[in-house]
Parts: C-alpha cells; sequence; structure tokens
C-alpha cells in the first residue's frame, strides 16, 4: 500500500471523535464494551461498531478475559500512524508543508 494511501486510512478512522475518544481510554487501561459505553454515554452496540472499525484497521486488540472481551491498543500500530502522520505534515526545507515526496 502507497504511503499517501496509508495516510488516508489512518486519517478515516481517525476522523470521527468518538474513535479518538476511545483510543485515549484506551491508552490508559484495557476497557470492555459496556464500560467504553458507560463512560463515552453512547449504547454498547455503537462501541462495537466503531471497535470493528478500530480493529480492522489493526488500532485496538481483543483480549478475551472468561466472558468478557477487553479492548486495548496496538502500541505497534499506532506507533507507525504517529509517524506516518508526522510524515504527512512535516515541513520541508523552504518551510511549507509537503504531503509526500514523489
Amino acid at each position: 500500500m502507497a504511503e499517501a494511501d496509508k495516510a488516508a486510512r489512518i486519517f478515516k478512522v481517525l476522523s470521527v471523535d468518538t474513535r479518538v475518544r476511545i483510543i485515549e481510554l484506551l491508552k490508559e487501561r484495557s476497557l470492555c464494551v459496556n464500560a467504553l459505553a458507560k463512560t463515552l454515554d453512547i449504547s454498547p452496540a455503537a462501541v462495537s461498531q466503531h471497535l470493528r472499525v478500530l480493529r480492522d484497521a489493526d488500532a485496538v486488540v481483543a483480549d478475551k478475559r472468561g466472558y468478557f472481551v477487553h479492548y486495548r491498543v496496538n502500541e505497534k500500530t499506532l506507533a507507525q500512524w504517529s509517524r506516518i502522520a508526522a510524515q504527512v505534515l512535516k515541513k520541508d526545507s523552504a518551510n511549507s508543508f509537503t504531503i509526500f515526496s514523489i
């Protein structure tokens, strides 16, 4: 996948504020769907839909604990996303922003 495609996918996943809030919460500790729903004041079904998108993007990892599934951030993926986002937003030598060197 080209760098521009990766960046676009990352920004699309993060374009929904609820997903960003979920990532922020999961950076602190792992949580189950119901805990996320209560904290975010949205339905468990809505949380599940957002988690599906985040799982598909490899941003979160599911850990089964008894009857519950707890979610945590995938540190490796978030580090990669950080590098890609920084590359997209970095300034070039002329002090202007560049998207990608082509």
